[in-house]
């Protein structure tokens, strides 16, 4: 699995991706098509037509890593809309992988102070 350790930021690759593309053709799309840098800190995942297979591309310290993750049964619920990208956070990455929706209604929202007591 991904280190816990890594990147905050995940970026979802929206609609449909070939899925015989490996690096080379993932860090390709990330540059060119999604206007992101692969060599980032970030996070890119992509999925398939059927959204039974995710594919994640990430850059550590000196080369690329490709995470995989192909569902036997069910589906991913891979988000549907217009953008081509979507930033998210790990905790989200880590529900759509597990099958759930991104967008939980009844998580606890994240609450940010301005200041320190």
């Amino acid at each position: 699995m991904i280190p816990a350790d890594f990147a905050v930021q995940v970026y979802l690759a929206l609609g449909v991706t070939d899925m015989r593309k490996s690096i080379d053709g993932l860090a390709l799309l990330v540059s060119e098509q999604l206007g992101l840098n692969p060599l980032g800190d970030g996070l890119f995942a992509f999925s398939n037509r059927r959204r039974t297979m995710v594919k994640i591309l990430y850059w550590d310290r000196n080369g690329f890593c490709l995470w995989q993750k192909r569902l036997e049964k069910e589906r991913f619920r891979w988000p549907r809309c217009r953008e081509e990208v979507l930033a998210v956070g790990r905790r989200e990455l880590a529900w759509l992988l597990d099958g759930l929706e991104l967008e939980q209604q009844r998580a606890h929202k994240k609450l940010e102070y301005s200041r320190i007591f």
